[in-house]
């Protein structure tokens, strides 16, 4: 092999470019894509539905954070659900994020004659979470996540079954 000079300046920033680059690349989280809000009709009367809503949140131990029956509002205080579950934390490279998230639903239940209409929120971002399913479950960076949908659907087909009761 011939032995070469010092590199130039310019070869010098393209090869640190190249490096940053690739570091980057290999560590770039790449977030889900947020559903919209879940949206779903209950044929049944608002009162019905709210006393539903709040018996299949208990149901499933959410703890609640605030309930305004007059407004149609409940909130839920954040809560732990294993990534993948209820939530979408994206990826890092190639690999999954896995792990834990931290996950919290405002619901909005809204009279309509003798239905009802149900409005379900999401915010979720993670609390302990690594690349795939090797290493050491971190704290830090915390990541925003998507839904996943299951849980408004899952609620929501016990608050239709709890109204037929």
């Amino acid at each position: 092999m011939a032995a070469r000079g010092p590199l130039t300046p310019t070869a010098c920033a393209r090869v640190a470019a190249v490096a940053v680059l690739r570091g980057a690349c290999s560590g770039l989280h790449v977030s889900p894509l947020a559903p919209p809000p879940y949206q779903a009709d209950v044929a049944a009367r608002y009162d019905a539905t709210w006393s539903a809503m709040v018996r299949a949140l208990a149901r499933e131990n959410v703890p609640i954070r605030a309930i305004a029956r007059d407004s149609g509002v409940i909130a839920s205080d954040d809560f732990i659900a294993p990534i993948g579950v209820y939530a979408d934390c994206g990826r890092v490279g190639s690999d999954l994020v896995e792990g834990e998230a931290l996950v919290a639903f405002t619901l909005f239940a809204e009279p309509n004659g003798t239905w009802t209409r149900v409005l379900v929120n999401s915010k979720m971002r993670t609390h302990m979470q690594r690349k795939g399913s090797s290493g050491k479950l971190r704290p830090t960076p915390v990541y925003q996540c998507a839904s996943t949908g299951r849980f408004e659907a899952n609620l929501l087909d016990a608050v239709r079954e709890l109204v037929k009761e």
